[in-house]
């Protein structure tokens, strides 16, 4: 009888040492899942995400940084899109290893003249027929934001032929103060 209460004795110091164990490594190893995520992969879920927001279109822009575990989002969206603000960052969220958002995406104020600029804008850019290819597909790689009938052309193009195109399209449309062209090309 006395050895099955020391076997019982030493069973159960065991099972709690196991316990203790268990316990204490779990910060530790969560610890160590969270250094091991890998920005490239981070950066890819973002860029994923945000591409499929459901209201994010061709007057919009959105850029981010990672730094580190952190997400930092800039860009800017039309007032009637507003809600792509908040979606955004919480689409960058749910992603895996990311710690913390800053939202910096700027709500552009709603103005009659800006949406006139932008239709017009639309039209004299896309109806070149060289530019016309960048309106395949959901999300157009050329960007166009208006602000105060302040022009800027955001995203990408193939050649510098293309982005020259669309900077003289740009400087076409009547009413339109100036036109910053950011086109990348690659």
């Amino acid at each position: 009888m006395m050895i099955r209460k020391n076997h019982f004795a030493l069973l159960f110091a065991a099972l709690l040492v196991g316990l203790v164990a268990l316990t204490a490594s779990g910060p530790l190893a969560s610890a160590a899942t969270a250094t091991a995520v890998n920005p490239s992969s981070i950066a890819d879920q973002v860029r994923h995400n945000l591409a499929m927001l459901p209201w994010y279109g061709v007057f919009d822009n959105l850029r981010f940084e990672v730094r580190g575990t952190e997400i930092v989002l800039s860009g800017q969206v039309i007032s009637e899109h507003g809600v792509t603000k908040d979606d955004a960052e919480n689409a960058v969220k749910r992603i895996p290893g990311v710690t913390k958002v800053a939202n910096n995406i700027e709500i552009l104020p709603p103005s009659p003249f800006d949406n006139q600029i932008r239709r017009a804008e639309y039209r004299a850019i896309f109806s070149q027929s060289d530019l016309g290819r960048y309106t395949l597909g959901v999300i157009p790689p050329v960007h166009i934001i208006v602000k105060g009938g302040h022009v800027t052309l955001e995203g990408q193009v193939m050649d510098q032929m293309d982005r020259q195109i669309a900077e003289i399209a740009a400087n076409s449309v009547p009413g339109v103060f100036s036109v910053q062209n950011n086109l990348q090309v690659g």
